[in-house]
């Protein structure tokens, strides 16, 4: 390889930067979130790239990990399932850790999953884990990231 060559593919995969090396899950830093008698492990994704990744490629999680996505400020948000393989359900949390709403979402869909209210928080677990422990909008999260 001539080092022009080596010049411009060197280039072409910063570019690219993560999507092109994007091909396996990503695996974060976890916080332990509590939600009434039940202990969750949440990856926290909070830059814009691993919020873009999320669990997508995943084949697997565990009964109680999920994934905490942290925004910079309080807005609507939107989230679906392209790349994503797992069913999943999602809990859109205000920043003192009270649920807003939840939702289910299918694996490989963009359909749109909202919160109703402006939240800073997303939390993502397997799909009915909120259903089977019988956790509904206005539970309340605890843990580092919501402030009592």
């Amino acid at each position: 390889m001539t080092s022009l060559s080596a010049l411009l593919l060197g280039a072409m995969l910063t570019l690219a930067g993560p999507a092109m090396a994007q091909d396996g899950p990503q695996r974060l830093p976890a916080v332990t979130l509590s939600l009434g008698m039940h202990k969750i492990s949440a990856e926290v994704a909070q830059t814009p790239d691993e919020r873009t990744i999320g669990l997508m490629h995943r084949s697997s999680m565990g009964a109680s990990q999920g994934m905490l996505f942290v925004f910079e400020q309080a807005g609507q948000q939107c989230f679906w399932m392209k790349n994503t393989l797992l069913p999943l359900a999602i809990a859109f949390v205000a920043d003192d850790g009270t649920i807003v709403n939840i939702d289910e979402m299918k694996p490989q869909t963009l359909d749109s999953h909202c919160s109703t209210k402006p939240v800073r928080f997303v939390l993502e677990m397997n799909s009915r884990w909120f259903d089977k422990r019988g956790i509904k909008a206005g539970a309340k999260l605890s843990g580092q990231p919501f402030k009592p």
